[in-house]
């Protein structure tokens, strides 16, 4: 009943201080408030703090961010907002919709912090587009939920009888693992008349009793004693553990051990190997004997304390016997007691204090990772925000942090212990696609720990580089004539981007080959740049031509770049040569005269022909293919030029037919022919023509062309009556050259046999003294050249005058006039002619004719 009553009157005690550390915990709550809403009013602050009690259920609310940070909560999403914990443990989630932080897992403070008084978890919160960090702490209060406890049920006391008054005995103190108001308070013992009970605090403010001896025991009377020890924390509910002493009284031990300090100070090096010394305590009696024997034994220490160190009872040595760890604990109070064989005791205090040793190396935490950034990013764009932590302390835990100098990219501290990643030049993924980033965190401990974090940053693609033609121009090659389609050549050009930006498309720009766009004649692939004819060229019409091709990537906005390509087209020999003279016209055969005194090497005429291909394609060769008598007439093979190769005989025959074959140098060569009608005659006149004998064939070959000689006269002089006609109105002042133009309508040769016109009695020939001709020439005429070599004279007759005009005219005109009825272009220049020597004063031995490209009066030409 006195125990209860006891512990009646302890609760009884114990009710004042419990209000008064209700009323202490509210004022902390309003003080953090307060503090919280200074940090989210004034500005930013280092971190956010909040508290939570132990052992609250998981999906409880701690905070709202969205309040505290002054966000709106649609933001949490679009920023992606995360938290990030610094635990091993996740204990808090975020609930982006409403911006709540709730406890993911349930929270033991003890089992979190142990003794450690505050406990705090941290945690941040992370912020996206721009970059933003919320440092927050959490306080975990502690929740009254351990009682306390002693380490053993029972404890023996033995005590002398006669000891003095006021002689002290340490007692094991209760271990309670809650902290703060929630730890051991107080300690009770129950009613006795013999001993009371002292409680004291120690420097880090735990609690300890002592029994303090009131009145002198004697075996005698009484040789045992139970007292009941109570020990009782201030959490609310009050929680209470009892342990039992039982002091057994002995005789007469008169002197208690003796500690030569009673407080031992040392240093203790981290990490120290087992069986290391700590220190040795030395304890003496004075008795003798059993009672001067001393012991030692470890006194109130907590059980990790017996981890870590060892006591050898004889020798009062210390030694480690687990690992020290700075980082759990920088100081450990030991207490020794020392006991003799009589079984008084005597206690002191060793204090151990640990010494950092340089045994973490720092530890690089990512809190925020971009991976991949496009290479046209900004210079001190945020690419990684980590942190830099290391349990040492002192110089061993403060850190250096460094990457590679061979990067674009810089460390840019802003939090306590915290790094930007940010790029800090330009960027160019053409030239290096990616980055491992090497960062390095160094301590400041001696020897240095170092620890290496890769960080991976690739950069993405951008449309900077347009496409790039492996030539700076193309020159193709394609032969005349081709089938259309014909793949002529390729372009290319390459991209350095990738994807969509590198693929290249084709196409020509706008343009014209002649009067035809493009489009009609080239193609191109848009897709792998190959260059097709569409239709057939032809070489003779054009010789080569450009395109302009331009090379688009599928970048946005596209990138593009030009090149022109030039087309030359090879000549085929697709011509055969073209003669030009003598004119091959079945209706007008060509007829050249021969005198048959002629010599060998006689000029009797020249082909002239023209190949309209190019090169060795229009090189002409002549040769004699067939001829009336092959050994008379011989044909230049470079010149055309016929000439006799023997002189002529009488056995000859009056009419030589050659055909001259003109070929070319192409391959395969091409051909063609000109037919010669060669006359050998004594003499230039008609009456010598009609005279000659000639067989019968020859002369149905010459009735035929008699009556193609009329009709051509005919119109020759139809053509020129229309011609002085326009000239005599419009030249109304050049009378003579009218007079003598109507004139000269005269006997075609002048020969005794036949009798001449009387006109001419006065005159020296068959012309008159000059020749007006009008003709108006197209554009370009002048470059053309005509060249007369002699009139063709018919073996019969012709009354010039019953025709109007002479037959050389009517020739003359014949070949001045075009294929479709105009004027021929060109000049007319005449050749060597022979002039028989029987031919009387009068004949006719050429016709000159110039012609002028002007109209009108300054086109009229006369000869002298």
């Amino acid at each position: 009943m006195a125990a209860a009553a006891l512990q009646g009157d302890l609760c009884f005690r114990s009710d004042p201080g419990m209000a008064g550390r209700i009323e202490n915990r509210s004022r902390k709550r309003q003080v953090l408030s307060f503090f919280l809403y200074l940090c989210v009013s004034l500005g930013p602050c280092e971190a956010i703090r909040y508290s939570v009690p132990e052992e609250k259920k998981s999906g409880s609310l701690v905070a709202n961010i969205v309040k505290d940070l002054k966000l709106d909560t649609g933001k949490l999403s679009s920023r992606s907002a995360r938290l990030i914990s610094k635990s091993s443990k996740r204990y808090f989630e975020l609930n982006t919709s409403s911006g709540d932080v709730i406890i993911k897992e349930k929270i033991d403070r003890e089992d979190l912090c142990g003794q450690r008084d505050p406990c705090f978890l941290q945690f941040e919160i992370v912020l996206e587009n721009p970059l933003q960090l919320y440092k927050a702490e959490v306080q975990i209060d502690d929740v009254n939920d351990n009682n306390p406890k002693f380490s053993t049920n029972e404890f023996l006391l033995k005590m002398p009888e006669q000891i003095p008054i006021n002689t002290r005995f340490p007692l094991e103190r209760a271990q309670d693992s809650d902290v703060g108001t929630n730890g051991i308070q107080s300690y009770a013992i129950s009613s006795n008349e013999h001993f009371s009970l002292d409680v004291l605090s120690r420097g880090d403010g735990s609690k300890y009793a002592e029994l303090v001896l009131e009145k002198q025991l004697d075996r005698e009377e009484q040789a045992q004693l139970m007292l009941i020890l109570t020990a009782a924390d201030g959490g609310l509910p009050q929680r209470t553990g009892t342990a039992r002493i039982r002091v057994n009284v002995l005789d007469n031990n008169d002197n208690f051990p003796q500690f030569s300090q009673s407080v031992y100070k040392v240093q203790l090096m981290e990490n120290s190997p087992r069986d290391t010394l700590v220190t040795k305590v030395e304890a003496s009696d004075l008795d003798q004997g059993s009672n001067a024997e001393i012991t030692y034994s470890f006194g109130q220490v907590p059980d990790r304390v017996l981890k870590l160190f060892q006591l050898n009872p004889f020798t009062g040595e210390i030694t480690v016997l687990g690992i020290i760890d700075f980082e759990d604990a920088a100081m450990y109070e030991v207490e020794i007691q020392a006991t003799d064989g009589g079984g008084l005791s005597a206690h002191c205090k060793v204090l151990v204090e640990i010494e950092d040793m340089n045994d973490n190396a720092p530890e690089v935490t990512l809190t925020s990772l971009t991976s991949t950034i496009p290479e046209d990013s900004s210079p001190e764009t945020v690419v990684a925000l980590f942190s830099v932590s290391d349990r040492d302390s002192g110089d061993n835990g403060r850190t250096l942090c460094s990457i590679q100098e061979n990067v674009p990219f810089a460390l840019k501290s802003t939090l306590k212990d915290y790094y930007e990643l940010v790029t800090q030049k330009p960027l160019d993924r053409e030239k290096v696609p990616e980055y491992n980033i090497t960062i390095t965190a160094t301590d400041r401990g001696t020897p240095r720990l170092t620890s290496v974090r890769i960080i991976r940053v690739q950069l993405s693609d951008i449309n900077d580089n347009p496409p790039v033609f492996n030539e700076s121009s193309y020159v193709m090659y394609l032969k005349e004539n081709n089938p259309p389609g014909l793949l002529i050549g390729t372009v290319r050009a390459a991209d350095l981007d990738t994807e969509q930006n590198a693929k290249v498309t084709y196409s020509a720009l706008p343009g014209n080959i002649g009067d035809l766009p493009f489009s009609s004649s080239i193609s191109i692939n848009s897709e792998n740049g190959n260059v097709y004819a569409l239709q057939s060229l032809d070489y003779e019409q054009r010789r080569d031509f450009q395109v302009t091709v331009r090379a688009a990537d599928g970048g946005s906005p596209p990138l593009s770049s030009e090149v022109i390509v030039r087309v030359v087209i090879i000549d085929e020999n697709d011509n055969a040569p073209f003669i030009l003279y003598p004119l091959q016209n079945s209706s007008s055969p060509a007829n050249d005269l021969v005198p048959r005194s002629a010599e060998a090497g006689y000029l009797v005429t020249k082909v002239v022909a023209v190949d309209g291909d190019s090169g060795q394609n229009s090189w002409l060769s002549y040769q004699l293919l067939k001829a009336t008598d092959p050994s008379l007439f011989a044909v230049g093979l470079q010149t055309g030029e016929v000439k006799t190769s023997r002189p002529v005989t009488s056995p000859d025959s009056v009419k030589q037919k050659l055909v001259v074959l003109v070929r070319d140098n192409g391959e395969p060569a091409r051909s063609t022919t000109s037919t010669l009608n060669v006359l050998l005659v004594d003499g230039f006149s008609d009456a010598y023509m009609q005279l000659l004998d000639v067989p019968q064939e020859e002369e149905q070959q010459d009735t035929l062309t008699l009556y193609l000689v009329i009709s051509l006269s005919f119109i020759s002089f139809l053509f020129l009556f229309f011609v002085v006609t326009i000239v005599a109105i419009r030249l109304y002042k050049t009378r003579q050259c009218r007079d003598r133009y109507v004139s000269s309508s005269r006997n075609f040769y002048s020969d005794r046999n036949f009798p001449t016109n009387p006109a001419e009695t006065s005159g020296t020939g068959t012309l008159p003294e000059s020749y007006c001709y009008e003709v108006c020439l197209t554009t370009g005429s002048g470059t053309s050249e005509f060249k007369f070599l002699r009139p063709l004279v018919p073996s019969l007759p012709v009354d010039p005058i019953a025709a109007g005009e002479s037959i050389l005219d009517s020739q003359i005109n014949s070949q001045l006039k075009g294929e479709k009825g105009s004027v021929r272009e060109g000049r007319v220049s005449v050749s060597e002619d022979s002039i028989p020597r029987s031919s009387g004063e009068g004949c006719i031995v050429n016709k000159m004719i110039e012609i002028n490209e002007n109209c009108g009066q300054n086109g009229w030409l006369s000869y002298q």
